[in-house]
């Protein structure tokens, strides 16, 4: 990896290694998907098309994040890189080192500058996942690329996510992906942001749980707030949940906020929790300490 290539993920030469460690906490929730940042844009700057007035909040630092989070038994969180950095995941790493053990890490990489080489250095970093995003992009098309097809083979082998923020409409694209590096592991964001818009649709419910077939695919139940009715306590989306166990099984479901979002407009990290914890009740004990633990501990802690 060249220099510019390390400076732009945030792996200089002050960055340490970082080795996932977890005994401590093991008994703990996981939150699976949690995007921080900084005021400080001086120390890290914002990639280029934001602006600080883009920041709302202003910041959600490590602290204000374990203020919602440890009260409620969550002891270990998997950090995503924010959009408003770019390529540069420092501020994500650098939270990441200083807290050693309680997060894993999804960074974002360039995918024209030596994503492999990239990926692997990152990995040592306590990186477990990329994100990768289809918006503004042919839904059909946009993983069609020979970089994105080594980001996907580098995956496999390393036992490293693809992270797919999409919409609906990119679930077929990426079932074909699965199709072809079979063993890469794959994790949908936030139901594939079905009901964002509207109703749930069935025929998207369905080619969602078409995933279920490819071994390695896994699914995030979260950022409730942000589907359905929008509302607390959010038992519209149950029937939604009930068909992705019945689909992926609860060893492939993983429970998670996208704080701070979630802790926005009325809305609150206890009733996201409450929702998977105390409102699913078709949802056995251990189905519920896999989508609040188990499969996020596997994908992003293992």
């Amino acid at each position: 990896m060249t220099a510019a290539s390390g400076a732009a993920n945030g792996l200089g030469d002050q960055a340490k290694p970082y080795a996932v460690s977890y005994d401590e906490s093991a008994s703990g929730y996981i939150d699976a998907h949690v995007h921080v940042w900084t005021s400080d844009t001086d120390k890290y700057p914002l990639a280029k098309g934001f602006e600080k007035d883009d920041m709302k909040p202003a910041s959600f630092t490590p602290e204000e994040l374990f203020a919602h989070a440890r009260p409620l038994g969550v002891s270990r969180i998997v950090l995503i890189q924010m959009s408003y950095y770019g390529f540069d995941n420092r501020y994500m790493l650098d939270a990441m080192a200083a807290h050693p053990g309680v997060f894993s890490g999804v960074a974002v990489i360039d995918p024209l500058d030596k994503p492999a080489a990239t990926m692997r250095e990152l990995k040592k970093h306590g990186v477990r996942g990329f994100r990768i995003v289809s918006d503004g992009k042919d839904a059909a098309r946009w993983l069609d690329s020979d970089a994105m097809a080594a980001i996907w083979r580098t995956a496999a082998d390393e036992k490293l996510a693809m992270c797919c923020l999409i919409n609906p409409d990119a679930l077929a694209s990426v079932d074909k992906m699965c199709e072809r590096f079979p063993d890469t592991p794959v994790v949908i964001d936030h139901f594939a942001r079905i009901g964002m818009k509207g109703p749930t649709a069935e025929k998207h419910l369905a080619n969602l749980c078409r995933l279920a077939r490819h071994k390695h695919s896994a699914v995030k139940v979260s950022a409730f707030y942000a589907l359905g009715k929008k509302k607390a306590p959010y038992d519209d989306l149950a029937a939604m949940t009930r068909r992705l166990v019945d689909a992926f099984g609860p060893k492939r479901l993983m429970w998670a906020t996208d704080c701070p979002f979630q802790v926005q407009d009325g809305h609150t990290y206890a009733d996201s929790l409450a929702l998977v914890k105390d409102r699913l009740d078709f949802l056995t004990a251990d189905d519920k300490q896999w989508l609040l633990r188990g499969t996020a501990e596997r994908v992003f802690f293992a």
